[in-house]
């Protein structure tokens, strides 16, 4: 029986195709095995192109595990597979003229990604056998319904083998055109699931016992179905549901209207939001192609905390976009330093060809760029130590991910709990005599004590806080 790996790169929607293959795999009887121990017969790498140093870190992959496994096959797909499959392909090319050469390498487009769904039955119809692989695969990729297959929305994952919270897919592209953006290139427009169809999943996830659902796509606030925006769509699920919380994957800035806030404000939405801001300049913001002033951004927030109290605000910011003085850096910084962002995902501007942006003059040099990630992600750490502080001794409720490792040990028999609280603080839950729960449980805790201070207990500086669980 041939084995299976897979390593996903970049974003949310990534990671739930990613589950939704190795379920596809699971079902036809195929071993799953863990990425980091190499070995598998086949291994998946679904890929990311936000940034040249996500596809650099592809293509280190990709290299690896064929320079390591000289008998494993590798299929590479995702976003930068679609808008660079000639480059991926060449990875092998030094081996083509070897004795003995044989094709190991197989690109899937992104925009044909949902036929990996059907490969594993392939794989079993032909003999599904070590050493024969290769061949299979060449023969599939070849075939009418991989240059065919382009259905978003056949990744549906029924269980999840490396998350212990559900993702459901409910849109995929984007109809902006954001002037640094490679991701619309390789996603396409925006194009949304009904939703009759997200309400029967959703309850499927339900029924199987998920506690949360993290809602997904490129741009969700996108979302349409007729007259049924994304703020429509929440209403339906809540009124269709019983008790299932749901949390929103990323929100664009100039979508936080009245009416998105008041659904949102709902108690089975989680208090934990995550917004696309790039910059606090509105001279950028214009250059970038974003339709929102900084102003919107903090009434947007403020509308947030007004039906959520203090809920978890992060954000993504790119630094050293062409043309950014160090004045309109210091007003990026000071816009998130006044919301008080819990945690800031600052990365340098990376030029991606075939964007707008790309042919930019005014570049910042990368050691400008990247102090400027460096003051961001102290005043990030800083917020996140402040917004645990503020949690201390309140109640959350936290899903659990599953054993934590004793002091770096294994989690065999590990007297702790991981996990991820309703407002999305890593937490170490000391077990006590309370029952072991599975992953996915919710249960209610309570905030104890900030990880970095617990240095009495083994592990706790890799978690935000140390929690309590509540009978």
């Amino acid at each position: 029986m041939l084995s299976i790996a897979l390593q996903t790169l970049g974003c949310k929607l990534n990671q739930l195709e990613s589950e939704s293959i190795a379920g596809a795999f699971n079902r036809e009887g195929f071993s799953l095995v863990p990425w980091e121990g190499g070995g598998a017969d086949i291994f998946v790498v679904n890929t990311c192109t936000v940034t040249s140093k996500a596809e650099q870190k592809a293509r280190r992959i990709i290299r690896k595990i064929l320079r390591e496994n000289p008998g494993t096959c590798v299929i590479v797909t995702g976003c930068y597979a679609q808008v660079e499959a000639e480059a991926v392909a060449g990875l092998m090319d030094h081996e083509r003229e070897s004795p003995g050469y044989q094709k190991r390498l197989f690109v899937v487009p992104g925009d044909r990604k949902s036929s990996l769904l059907d490969l594993p039955k392939f794989l079993v119809e032909f003999g599904n056998t070590a050493g024969s692989h290769a061949g299979a695969l060449e023969q599939w990729t070849r075939s009418p319904d991989v240059s065919s297959s382009q259905d978003r929305f056949r990744f549906n994952p029924e269980a999840f083998f490396s998350h212990s919270r559900a993702f459901l897919k409910i849109q995929d592209g984007c109809d902006n055109r954001c002037s640094f953006c490679r991701v619309t290139l390789a996603r396409g427009p925006s194009v949304s699931l009904s939703a009759e169809k997200v309400l029967s999943r959703l309850r499927a996830l339900e029924a199987a016992g998920f506690g949360e659902v993290v809602l997904t796509g490129i741009n969700i606030c996108q979302y349409r179905d007729g007259a049924l925006d994304l703020s429509g769509l929440l209403a339906y699920l809540l009124g269709q549901t019983g008790r299932i919380a749901l949390r929103v994957s990323s929100v664009e800035p100039e979508n936080i209207t009245r009416n998105l806030v008041e659904v949102l404000g709902n108690p089975r939405i989680r208090p934990h939001f995550h917004l696309a801001i790039q910059s606090g300049s509105p001279r950028i913001l214009k250059k970038m192609g974003r339709t929102y002033s900084p102003e919107s951004v903090e009434e947007g927030i403020a509308l947030l905390r007004s039906v959520k109290g203090d809920p978890f605000f992060a954000c993504d910011i790119i630094t050293g976009f062409p043309g950014e003085t160090g004045g309109e850096f210091e007003k990026t910084y000071e816009l998130c330093r006044r919301v008080g962002f819990s945690w800031i995902h600052a990365f340098p501007y990376s030029p991606r060809p075939g964007t707008e942006a790309y042919h930019f003059t005014g570049p910042v040099g990368e050691r400008e760029a990247i102090s400027r990630v460096k003051a961001l992600s102290g005043l990030a750490r800083q917020g996140r130590r402040d917004y645990i502080q503020r949690w201390l001794g309140k109640k959350v409720d936290a899903i659990i991910e599953g054993t934590a490792p004793d002091n770096g040990n294994s989690k065999k028999n590990s007297p702790y709990a991981a996990a991820l609280s309703d407002n999305y603080l890593r937490l170490l839950l000391p077990s006590g005599e309370l029952p072991p729960l599975r992953p996915g449980k919710v249960v209610p805790c309570r905030i104890r004590a900030l990880g970095e201070t617990g240095q009495d207990l083994p592990g706790i500086s890799r978690f935000d806080a140390l929690g309590e669980r509540l009978p």
